[in-house]
């Protein structure tokens, strides 16, 4: 019962989404008594890949070729990859042209959320695609007083102290230059944002932004795990001001650890964040400042049973049940050659699933 999930580009995706995706999918399989591997082997018969950067669709082919099944996950589209990184927006049409080569190599398609799902398909795709999302592991990210206390001793604040947190790349589309303009206008409150991207790879309207923020803004650089749960916990607001995600790790994190959370008014939040219960939605740069206001002085509900609510639904073992669902489903093999593979549901089901 082993799955391989390909690890050949680990090492370039190990600080982002993509990479917390690959150990999600370890934890889901296993949740759902599935042996995986990130090195091939025999008795692997089904390969997860998670990038589209060369060696992926080679990997895939070798697969093929082994007559192994695919299962390509698309966390990347042509939307996503504008306004990151130097001429990502002239290269974003051959970007989609690529991403959609690529997909094309898997047996199946899995994508984090509806909206991503519409995407793919709007872009040619033409594999059976899922929609399922990338999980949170809610019994690591937790609300928990005593890592609030250690965050707070660690950057100097006191209790009454107010701070904001957002995480994520050195890149525009993450909402960096508005979240540099929302620390200026709340001078009283500190802001932090973890992540770090190279200088050198983003335009100069981000880098003059970073050197020139606020002195009420702090950029503690890329963090572990158990760092960014400790500011999760530590913060008083989340303000996620991404303009495109495909799910978004890092806003299940926080709403597993308790924090209010104010995230930009996307398509991709539409189907499963509700406005006023799990989250509040942001029209507007000046919408954001009004609802971070309205947390950190009491006037909005936090709403944090709601968002703690939608993190357990998305939860590894749940999330890893569905996965497997979807094994059977589409007749991957998760079982080792000696065993008999679990018969396939009827079609109307398979159909169901698809929209989960």
């Amino acid at each position: 019962m082993s799955v391989q999930i390909y690890a050949g580009s680990a090492a370039l995706v190990r600080r982002s989404g993509v990479g917390q995706a690959m150990l999600h999918q370890k934890q889901m399989l296993a949740a759902a008594g599935v042996a995986s591997t990130d090195r091939p082997s025999p008795d692997a018969r089904t390969v997860h890949i998670n990038t589209v950067l060369p060696g992926a669709p080679l990997a895939a082919l070798r697969a093929h070729l082994a007559g192994k099944k695919v299962v390509y996950y698309g966390h990347s589209t042509e939307e996503d990859f504008r306004s990151s990184f130097k001429g990502s927006d002239r290269l974003a049409p051959l970007f989609r042209r690529w991403i959609r080569f690529c997909y094309e190599r898997g047996d199946v398609v899995i994508t984090p959320t509806p909206y991503s799902k519409r995407l793919l398909e709007e872009a040619g795709v033409r594999r059976p695609i899922y929609a399922l999302s990338n999980g949170v592991d809610t019994d690591f990210f937790a609300p928990s007083a005593q890592r609030r206390w250690a965050f707070r001793e660690k950057y100097g604040l006191s209790e009454t102290d107010k701070a904001v947190l957002s995480v994520g790349h050195y890149i525009a589309r993450k909402g960096i230059l508005e979240f540099v303009e929302l620390a200026r206008r709340l001078p009283e409150v500190r802001f932090f944002w973890f992540g770090h991207t190279d200088l050198r790879l983003v335009p100069r309207r981000v880098r003059d932004a970073i050197a020139g923020a606020p002195s009420n803004v702090t950029f503690p650089g890329f963090a572990d795990q158990a760092a960014l749960r400790d500011a999760y916990c530590g913060c008083d607001v989340f303000a996620f001001m991404s303009h495109e995600e495909t799910e978004g790790i890092v806003v299940l994190e926080a709403l597993a650890c308790g924090i209010p959370t104010v995230v930009r008014d996307i398509p991709v939040y539409r189907e499963w964040l509700t406005d006023g219960v799990s989250v509040y939605k942001a029209k507007d740069d000046w919408d954001f400042l009004r609802k971070v206001a309205g947390l950190l002085d009491g006037s909005l509900p936090a709403l944090t049973a709601g968002g703690l609510r939608v993190s357990r639904s998305r939860s590894i073992p749940a999330v890893g049940r569905v996965l497997r669902t979807i094994y059977e489903l589409e007749g991957l093999p998760y079982q080792s050659p000696a065993e008999e593979r679990t018969a396939l549901p009827a079609r109307a089901s398979r159909a169901a699933v698809r929209q989960a």
